[in-house]
C-alpha cells in the first residue's frame, strides 16, 4: 500500500515488480507469495469481535486481489506470471496444483501463490515455508520493511546490530523472531535457508541471489 492508508498503491507494486524482473532477467525460477495486509488481515484491530477463523478467510480474499494486482503489473513490465491460488475461485483464477506449479517455473513463468496455505489459522510466511518446500526452493527470500535481522529492535535500540548471517539453532537460542514460529521450524526440518532483507532497499533482491552481502541469512548447520 506504500504511503497510503489502506489499499494498492501502483507506484510500489510497479517498484516490486522491477526488484523480481532484475532477478528473472538472471533466469531464476522465481514464486512470489504474498499476504493481503494492505486490504485486511484476520488479527488486525479490524478484525475484533469477529469469528478468528471467518477473519483469515477474508485475509486469504485479500491475498488473491493482491496476487492479481501483481500479475497485472507484471504483464505490464513484460513479465510472464501465473497466479495459484489455495481457495478455489476457478471464475477469478486456477487452483494451486503443485505439478502445474513446477511445470510453470521450469517454462520459465513467475508463480504468485495465493491465498496463504487455504486454512485459518496460519500465516503467509507458512505459506511461503510449505509451498517453497512442495516446489523444490533453493532458499525463501522474506521481503520486510527491515534490512535484516538485528539484536533488537533497530526502532527501539538504535545500537542495536545487525546479523549477516547465523544458524537457526542460533536464531532459536537468542529468541530472535524471524518469521512464524510454524513456518520456522517447517523452514529448519527440510534444511531451507532463510534471508530477510528489505525490500525498500533498490537491487537488494537481486543482490541477495547473486550473492552479495545483503540482509541476513538463516542457515542450517551442516
Amino acid at each position: 500500500m506504500g504511503e497510503d492508508a489502506y489499499g494498492i498503491n501502483r507506484a510500489t507494486i510497479e517498484r516490486i515488480v522491477g526488484e523480481i524482473a532484475q532477478v528473472a532477467a538472471l533466469g531464476l525460477e522465481i514464486a512470489v507469495v504474498i499476504g493481503g495486509g494492505n486490504i485486511f488481515r484476520g488479527v488486525a484491530p479490524g478484525a475484533t469481535g469477529m469469528d478468528r477463523a471467518t477473519a483469515d478467510y477474508m485475509g486469504m480474499l485479500a491475498t488473491i486481489m493482491n496476487a492479481l494486482a501483481l500479475q497485472d503489473a507484471m504483464r505490464n513490465a513484460g513479465l510472464n506470471a501465473r497466479v495459484q491460488s489455495a481457495l478455489n475461485i476457478e471464475q477469478v483464477v486456477e487452483p494451486y496444483i503443485r505439478n502445474k506449479a513446477i511445470r510453470y517455473l521450469e517454462e520459465g513463468k513467475i508463480v504468485i501463490f495465493a491465498a496463504g496455505t487455504g486454512n485459518p489459522f496460519f500465516t503467509t510466511d507458512t505459506a511461503a515455508a510449505l509451498r517453497g518446500t512442495e516446489i523444490g526452493a533453493e532458499m525463501v527470500l522474506k521481503a520486510t520493511k527491515v534490512d535484516g535481522i538485528y539484536t533488537a529492535d533497530p526502532k527501539l535500540r538504535p545500537d542495536a546490530k545487525r546479523y549477516d548471517k547465523l544458524s537457526f539453532d542460533e536464531a532459536i537460542s537468542k529468541n530472535l523472531r524471524v518469521m512464524d514460529a510454524t513456518a520456522f521450524a517447517l523452514c529448519r526440518d527440510q534444511k531451507l535457508p532463510i534471508t530477510v532483507f528489505s525490500i525498500l532497499k533498490a537491487g537488494a533482491m537481486k543482490r541477495v541471489v547473486t550473492g552479495e552481502r545483503e540482509g541476513t541469512l538463516v542457515y542450517v548447520d551442516a
